[in-house]
């Protein structure tokens, strides 16, 4: 199976890797008191961290991170206001970090699924379904068979343009999460 090295060990950081692992994926992980000093082990990279701790990543790592699969699961939101997206219209935060990193292949995944349905595998009633996008078929194609062997659904949702799509759902998502009018075991879910 594949390797990964997830930035991050919050929730969601343990959600995904225990998620990879369960598939036979070797996992490592950077965590932020080690960022800049830790190298990079595996060939497909999680930034499961939140957005803003992004850039400081991508300037440690830019080298490292060139000939990888970079993997965004970042909702770049304005934290303090819960109103707004902090990217350009029209873009993403994955478009962003394509653009910083111009030789790795920038996919957007698990930012519409919450740490508790990837661990449960179940969204509310229904199979948690990871939803991907990027414009690289390989890479796009080593995560989904890396998600799918770890016992959850993953569906191919186009380019990486789509990412603000699903950054539009991941923010609607996490709004209603915090106001309690969808529990953190709940979320959108894919019927097929």
């Amino acid at each position: 199976m594949a390797g990964f090295t997830i930035f991050g060990t919050g929730t969601m950081a343990n959600a995904i890797g225990g998620l990879l692992a369960e598939g036979a994926s070797s996992v490592s992980y950077i965590g932020s008191d080690e960022s800049g000093s830790v190298p990079i082990e595996e060939d497909i990279v999680v930034l499961a961290v939140p957005y803003p701790a992004v850039d400081g990543i991508l300037s440690s790592y830019a080298d490292q991170l060139a000939g990888r699969t970079v993997v965004d699961i970042t909702n770049p939101l304005d934290f303090s206001t819960f109103d707004s997206l902090v990217v350009p219209a029209g873009s993403s935060a994955a478009a962003e970090i394509q653009g910083k990193l111009p030789d790795s292949a920038v996919v957007k995944a698990f930012n519409t699924t919450f740490a508790a349905t990837l661990t449960s595998k179940k969204t509310g009633a229904l199979p948690t379904t990871v939803l991907v996008a990027g414009d690289d078929a390989s890479a796009k194609s080593a995560l989904i068979s890396a998600v799918e062997a770890g016992g959850v659904a993953a569906m191919d949702v186009g380019s990486l343009a789509r990412a603000h799509e699903l950054e539009a759902i991941g923010f609607l998502q996490l709004t209603l999460a915090v106001g309690d009018k969808i529990p953190w075991t709940g979320g959108f879910g894919v019927t097929r």
